[in-house]
């Protein structure tokens, strides 16, 4: 299997994609970045840091930290405080798209829909049922 050339999505050098949209340089410097930022969270006291001391005592961008995150290298069962917003509401989570109150908005959204659709197809059935009267 031969990989595709692609445009680096950071510096715009050419470069043979495979897994990642980024080159080989770009992401040895990510790698760099982790560490500092790894190395930083090792230390007992920086393990409750949030996201944005991260970013001000490491010099690393919010959004590879959050990027980190999302790729389950920073975990929150080992560092409590890091996470990223809900796709939703903005809520910080640490695993997932979605918070657990989203989840359970549009679980509950579902059920409801379902249930007028059931209610929707029983109607519709019952006015179907033709009734034939005689007389005498």
């Amino acid at each position: 299997m031969m990989a595709e050339l692609a445009n680096c999505i950071r510096c715009d050098k050419l470069f043979a994609k495979t897994t990642r949209p980024i080159c080989q340089d770009c992401f040895k410097e990510d790698e760099k970045k982790y560490q500092i930022v790894y190395n930083f969270l090792k230390i007992r006291k920086n393990r409750e840091a949030t996201v944005p001391e991260i970013v001000e005592e490491t010099g690393v961008e919010y959004d590879l930290i959050m990027q980190f995150v999302k790729d389950k290298r920073l975990r929150q069962s080992q560092f409590p405080n890091i996470g990223y917003p809900c796709e939703r509401c903005g809520k910080e989570i640490g695993t997932g798209k979605l918070c657990d109150d989203c989840v359970d908005s549009i679980q509950s959204d579902i059920n409801h829909h379902t249930q007028v659709e059931e209610v929707k197809q029983r109607n519709e059935k019952e006015s179907k049922k033709i009734t034939y009267f005689t007389r005498d």
